[in-house]
Order: C-alpha cells, then structure tokens, then sequence
C-alpha cells in the first residue's frame, strides 16, 4: 500500500473494484448501491479531516462506484459542499446483519468487509500524497466501531483498527480547521480557537525501580551491568547539559536466554529508568513478536510495523523471538519488519529505544543477518537460567503474595522439586513459567483437598501441604502468556 497515490484516477478504480469484489464473494452483489453510498460517506468523512479539497479527490470520489451501478458525476464545488456537511462516521444498516449472520454461521464476512474498506481508505487519504493525523485517526474510528459491532455480535474478537500516527505525514490543519476554508463553509463566521491543557505524566521514580531491579530473583550480571548502563547515561546526560561532547552511543539492546528468566520484567524496568533520567519522554513498553509486526499480503508489513513503532515513542520497543523475523529467507515479509524498524530506529533515535530478545544462537545469528543490525546493537545481556534455590524462591514469593504458607515438612518437598526441575531441564525449560504452572497447579489441588472439609479455618485456606505438590514434576504445560513480576519474571494470574 503506497504511502502517496500518484496513478490515474482509473487505477484507483481497479484498486475499488478488485476490494469490493472480494467482499462481493462472500457478501453478495446485492447490497452493492448501499455499500457505494457508505463508500463515498466514508470518504467525505475522510476527506473533512483532511488539509483541503483538490481535483485529485474529485476524479477519486468519481471512481466509487461498483460494477452495474451508475458513476457518480462530482464537481469541485459540491464535493467541498458535501465534505464541509459530512458527520460522524455510522456504520451502515446492513453491516449489522452481516455481523450477526457470521455470528450465527462462524463465517467471517464483516472481517472482509473491515480489510474492504481499510484498503480503500488508505487510498482516499493518499489522493493529495499527503496524510494528515486526523485523516489516520478517522480509519481507526470507522474500522474500531465495525469491530466493536463484530464483538458484540458474537465474532471472534480481533482486532481490525490502524494506529493513526502510522499514516502521519503532515502537520497540516484539518480542512475543517483551515481558517479560510472555515469561513467559506460557513458564510464568513469567526474561527474558534480551541485549546487544550498539556497533560503532564508522572515519571517514574529512579530509586523504586532500582530497588525493583534489586529485588529480583538472580540476575545478578544483569543488575550490573544495567548500573553500569544508568550510570553511563547520566554522565552522558549531565554533559550535555553542560555543554561538553558525548561521543555516539547505542542505547539498542539485544537480551538472550531461555523463556521464562525475567527479559520482559527488566525490559519494563529499563524502560522505566530511562524515562526516570529523561532519556525517554513516557517510558512505556510495547511488547510484541512476528505476529504483531508481520503481516500476510505484500504492503501490509510495513504499516503493521509502523503501527506498533508509533505506540511505542517515548519508550521501549521489545521484540520477543526476534530470530523469527530473518528466518523465512530473501522473501519473507519479515525483511521488510526489519527495515523498517532499522529506519524508524535512525528517524527516532532520541525517542525510541529497541530491545530485541530470544535464545542465545538463534539471536546471535539474527543480529549478523543484517549490516543495519550489527552497527545498532551493541549492548548484550545474557539472562541464565534460574536455578532450583532461585526458582523455590520465586515459588516462596508468590506463595507469600498470595496468602499461601508452606509448612516445614512442604518446603522440603517443594526444594526437591524444583531440583529437580533444574537438574533434568531441557532446552524447552521455562524457568519462571514453570514456576508458575506449579504454583497454579499447587492452588488447584489445595483447593480441591480444602473444598472437602467440612468446616476449614483460616490456617486450613492458608495452609500448603506435601500432598498439595504431588504430581508436580508431571509434565507442565507451556502457558499461553507471561506475566511478569518482579519476583522472577512471571507471576500467577489469578
């Protein structure tokens, strides 16, 4: 999908035709003179948020249009007319029963026609080779309120929006804005003035997160490592506030090591540091793998990338498994991920930091994939496995956090245990995950042991027995999602 729409109007017609077709095979030619009215309310809505009205948009509003229906016939003055008149997006009458239908039929026509009509919006909002924030902001709207009547139809849920500042290229006022235009629009009226309160976000507090980092299971080489870091930085930061050179540095890192070792817990409270010291404006992290950044058609990955890169300005961009995106070979769309992260990462690099995580060969050889990669990641943190004394202490932690109390004769069973799940790991050990699905696991046999009792106390709801950790060391199941904690990595979800 190009980011400026520089063919004939008569190309943009083929674009409409071949989205609409393909909603057409599953949908149904039927509704196919309510689908261009909403297609052409769409694009005025579009257009209102847009910097002005050109011929350009006039020859594209003159393509919606699908086969057997009559073209339409605007003109440059009643297309400003209508997009000065246009409102609020509303879904059109007949996308309701398309949603329930697929509700009842497990079919996914209304997805289609979400991707039908994201497609060719991004096309209309192309037509002055200019998109503006509230044009962007306006695809969101419309593909998040069709969603929403998907979810609340029964739909499998998914999402289906864009992030508006991905499609951000100008700063450029709203027509609606425009004060001209304003004016035009409505006889010669006074612009408003609209003003908005800066909201000023609390950052984080450097010591607390210094004492989270403390306060973690192990890791004790990260730990230094990241205070050697911090303390690098507010060097580098006190001289430039006082007018002295700093020499080119990375603040890109690259963690290895096994799942489940606390990388997305330390990432957060990098994050958190970095802000704390004003490296980073927010501080937040965004997390995501291939699946949140590569997407399935050709153009598509790099405006999915761009999404998550946009989300995460200000903070933490953290890959998990980034091996996954060079692995499919010249073609993969995973290429294109890495590109484009490897130019957002020079188009932003006092407001972006990107940490990419996985296992220790597989990352070694992903960052020597690329040149781009190389040059950018020079800072490696090696997170080891936990061992059986640090995963019974995490064990311990989230037994306390939970109001759980192993007794003398249980503690040694649960040392043992945990032993033994280091001794006889394999390359699939998942440290703190496993920790955790034993810990589900002890919750769920103490609670069937207790439900038995006739009248349990306090200390009974509270009390772990040996019995409540038999069959523990049964194969544990991979978990769907981490969690992280402070205490190791990954806590219960209770």
């Amino acid at each position: 999908m190009p980011t400026t729409w520089n063919r004939s109007p008569e190309d943009f017609h083929k674009i409409y035709s071949a989205n609409t077709d393909a909603f057409y095979r599953t949908g149904g030619y039927s509704m196919s003179k309510e689908l261009d009215e909403f297609m052409t309310r769409c694009a005025l809505g579009l257009w209102s948020r847009g910097g002005g009205v050109t011929q350009r948009h006039v020859d594209m509003a003159n393509q919606i249009y699908s086969r057997n229906q009559p073209q339409p016939t605007w003109m440059l003055w009643s297309l400003t007319s209508a997009i000065c008149e246009s409102e609020v997006f509303l879904p059109p009458v007949f996308y309701w029963s398309l949603a329930e239908n697929d509700a009842k039929r497990g079919t996914e026509t209304s997805r289609t026609f979400i991707r039908m009509l994201t497609n060719i919006l991004l096309y209309l909002a192309a037509a002055d080779d200019d998109v503006s924030y509230d044009e962007a902001a306006y695809i969101t709207e419309c593909a998040d309120k069709l969603t929403a009547i998907c979810d609340t139809s029964g739909v499998r849920k998914s999402r289906e929006g864009l992030n508006p500042l991905d499609y951000v290229t100008s700063s450029e006022p709203s027509f609606r804005d425009k004060p001209e235009l304003k004016a035009s629009a409505s006889g010669g009226g006074k612009e408003e003035k609209k003003t908005a309160e800066p909201v000023k976000e609390e950052k984080p507090d450097f010591d607390e997160l210094m004492a989270r980092l403390d306060s973690l299971v192990g890791l004790e080489d990260v730990k230094k490592d990241i205070k050697n870091l911090m303390n690098l930085v507010k060097v580098r930061k006190l001289r430039q506030e006082n007018d002295l050179p700093v020499p080119p540095m990375s603040l890109h890192m690259v963690f290895t090591g096994n799942p489940g070792t606390g990388k997305t817990t330390v990432a957060r409270i990098i994050s958190g540091l970095y802000a704390a010291i004003g490296v980073l404006d927010k501080g937040q992290l965004i997390e995501v793998d291939r699946s949140g950044l590569v997407a399935g058609y050709v153009g598509q990955t790099a405006l999915k990338t761009q999404e998550v890169i946009k989300s995460a300005l200000g903070g933490v961009l953290f890959i998990d498994e980034a091996y996954s995106l060079a692995a499919g070979g010249e073609n993969d769309f995973g290429r294109e991920a890495i590109e484009t992260i490897l130019k957002a990462m020079e188009d932003h690099r006092d407001e972006l930091i990107v940490v990419v995580a996985g296992y220790d060969e597989p990352m070694e050889r992903f960052i020597n994939s690329n040149p781009g990669l190389e040059s950018r990641f020079n800072k490696y943190f090696h997170f080891p496995d936990y061992n059986g004394e640090q995963l019974l202490a995490i064990f311990k932690s989230q037994c306390k956090k939970n109001g759980y109390v192993m007794s003398d004769e249980t503690g040694l069973a649960a040392k043992e245990l945990f032993d033994g799940l280091y001794e006889n790991r394999s390359e699939n050990f998942g440290n703190g995950r496993d920790v955790r699905n034993v810990f589900e696991n002890m919750v769920v046999r103490q609670s069937n042991r207790v439900a038995a009792m006739d009248s349990p106390t306090r200390d009974d709801l509270m009390t772990v027995l040996p019995a409540d950790l038999k069959d523990a060391e049964e194969k544990i199941p991979e978990p769907e999602e981490e969690i992280p904690d402070e205490d190791g990595g990954s806590a219960p979800a209770l």
